[in-house]
């Protein structure tokens, strides 16, 4: 049982909901961004919505868990909510912000300030689920000193009942509850570009350009395992702001700077950070070829690198028949490096050779 509390943390202050908060939820709680992340939630959401959910948080503390208003400076500004602890002392938090809230820190330290007033009752472990496509509740989770801990697939249906996966992070009491650094951090302004090329995080909607790319005879010829349906190639732009918020991998579409038009696929991939290794890989879309568009792209992509993390190495292997990949890389400031013999398995089951490639962090003046 967890005792009823107010909790202070800078300019916020979390305590009880009450009937004061009940236009603010409202408003919160039919904004688009909470609907999307927040399936369970009554749509259209009124304000008996909120009086139940007032009789709900009321019921909670009674059961054991928690429920909290964040308030700012006095006003609405989100909720914290906890399951009461199991047997094994383990509860599990989330939270909301409103819309006017946003981008604030507000549920990073409003997380931070609930989790160690669980510790302080005897709560050994804290869990905390986000869906892999909210980057922001992702964020939230690593900034507040929580670890991922794994991903569970299709485990929660969004509203137009499509199923996605959902990331499991923990902290415990004995843990020292440090941010985790971003090893990969965002673009600043949300893109990279040179005036020609734009690099931009892939999205769904790029999908279908994605594929067609994939099946053009020049690129499957040099492709690497099997061919990925629509479906597959969905997720897994789903999956890019997961990936790049925590370290892993930099899913990135090549655009034509003028018109935003989809040219091709860069990205940045085994992410190696005790040895500050990464690995470029790319293709095209044939019509945007012989106009310099991947040489900029890649060269675009491994100058913010070593501007931007501690990479040291970027590596890049090519099908050692591959003479168009090559240039790309000469051309953005690689040096051949070794070769892998028979490493490639190709499409008609034969083996090719890799031709290793590198660029090394500049040496600083």
């Amino acid at each position: 049982m967890l005792p009823r509390a107010v909790l202070s943390t800078g300019s916020l202050v979390l305590r009880a909901p009450e009937e004061a908060d009940v236009e603010a939820m409202t408003a919160t709680c039919g904004d688009p961004v909470t609907t999307r992340f927040l399936p369970l939630l009554p749509s259209p959401y009124t304000e008996q919505d909120a009086r139940d959910r007032l009789a709900v948080a009321a019921r909670k503390w009674e059961e054991g868990g928690a429920e909290f208003t964040v308030a700012e400076n006095g006003a609405y500004a989100g909720a914290v909510r906890v399951s009461p602890p199991d047997r094994w002392g383990v509860v599990e938090i989330g939270y909301l912000v409103a819309p006017w809230a946003r981008g604030k820190g507000v549920a990073t330290t409003a997380v931070r300030a609930v989790t160690q007033w669980l510790f302080d009752q005897g709560v050994h472990r804290v869990e905390l689920r986000a869906e892999v496509e909210n980057v922001a509740s992702l964020r939230v989770a690593l900034k507040a000193g929580f670890r991922e801990e794994g991903r569970r697939r299709d485990a929660r249906e969004t509203h137009d009942g499509r199923l996605t996966d959902q990331v499991l992070f923990g902290r415990l009491a004995l843990d020292a509850g440090e941010e985790a650094p971003s090893y990969l951090p965002p673009f600043e302004g949300g893109e990279l570009t040179d005036g020609v090329v734009r690099l931009t995080p892939i999205e769904v909607g790029d999908a279908r350009e994605f594929q067609r790319m994939m099946a053009e005879p020049s690129t499957a010829a040099y492709a690497v395992g099997p061919v990925a349906t629509l479906e597959e190639i969905e997720r897994r732009c789903r999956n890019t702001g997961y990936w790049w918020v925590t370290g892993q991998r930099m899913e990135l579409a090549i655009r034509d700077a003028g018109s935003g038009t989809f040219a091709g696929h860069v990205q940045l991939m085994q992410v190696v950070p005790l040895m500050g290794q990464a690995m470029v890989g790319y293709s095209l879309l044939e019509e945007f070829r012989g106009r310099g568009f991947m040489t900029r792209a890649v060269r675009l992509l491994v100058d913010w690198a070593f501007a931007n993390t501690p990479l040291h190495r970027v590596t890049a292997g090519t099908n050692a028949s591959n003479e168009a990949s090559h240039a790309v890389l000469r051309r953005a400031g690689f040096e051949q490096e070794c070769v892998h013999r028979e490493l490639f398995l190709t499409r008609d089951g034969t083996r090719a050779d890799d031709i290793h490639w590198v660029r090394l962090r500049p040496r600083e003046a």
